[in-house]
């Protein structure tokens, strides 16, 4: 995956066929958000297989651009949020979920600085080792990776279901992994971090399915 426009919309439909797998197994709304992560990030994937077009010549550059601002838009403007709040409702009693909310705060911190990044800074986009690169001079430090490691990451591991602790360690694994070994591409080797963290979400819901809904009586706080 990652390396041209075609293995992009292969694996992007790899991924909503897991993802629709995912969903069959939902038993409440409030799974229904972590369900989905794996058909967003088929979306994801398929997003990028249009920049590979772009880069490629076959797209305009004006085209071009709008896609790997979408692309920005989901890996790093929306997923910081959007992972400890599905994290946060899927937890079955509420001292879980209040564990939660340190992290959906930081997350949401984080969205909305990189939100303001993107758009008040310019987006560079070109290849390298195979690889896409998405350059924003706001976002490409120590201190915006830190923040954006700690809101994917640090719900799962604070959560009380063991399959979501194992869903994070595997996270964090692979975000140091691409950070130290190809940092420069880091945002376009999400790729591979969506198609195995698709597999441990659907694993999760296949296996679990006898033991959900959780008892989701109580309020949410």
């Amino acid at each position: 995956m990652c390396f041209s426009a075609a293995a992009n919309f292969v694996g992007s439909g790899v991924l909503a066929a897991i993802g629709a797998v995912t969903l069959t197994k939902v038993k409440h709304r409030r799974e229904m958000l972590f369900a989905s992560l794996p058909v967003l990030f088929a979306i994801h994937q398929f997003i990028e297989g249009f920049v590979w077009l772009g880069l490629d010549g076959i797209l305009s550059p004006g085209v071009t651009h709008a896609m790997a601002a979408a692309f920005m838009l989901y890996a790093q403007g929306l997923l910081p949020f959007l992972l400890p709040v599905s994290v946060l409702l899927f937890e079955a009693d509420m001292k879980s979920r209040r564990r939660m909310l340190p992290f959906v705060v930081i997350g949401g911190a984080t969205t909305l600085y990189i939100l303001w990044a993107l758009t008040a800074y310019q987006l560079q986009v070109y290849v390298r080792g195979d690889s896409i690169v998405y350059i924003n001079q706001a976002t490409n430090n120590t201190a915006v990776a830190v923040l954006y490691v700690i809101a994917t990451c640090g719900s799962l591991f604070f959560s009380l279901i063991r399959p979501m602790v194992a869903f994070g360690i595997a996270n964090l694994a692979i975000l140091l992994t691409v950070m130290e070994v190809k940092r420069y591409a880091f945002t376009s080797l999400w790729c591979a971090y969506a198609a195995i963290a698709s597999l441990i979400i659907v694993v999760y819901f296949w296996k679990s399915s006898k033991h959900r809904p959780f008892l989701y009586a109580e309020p949410l706080w």
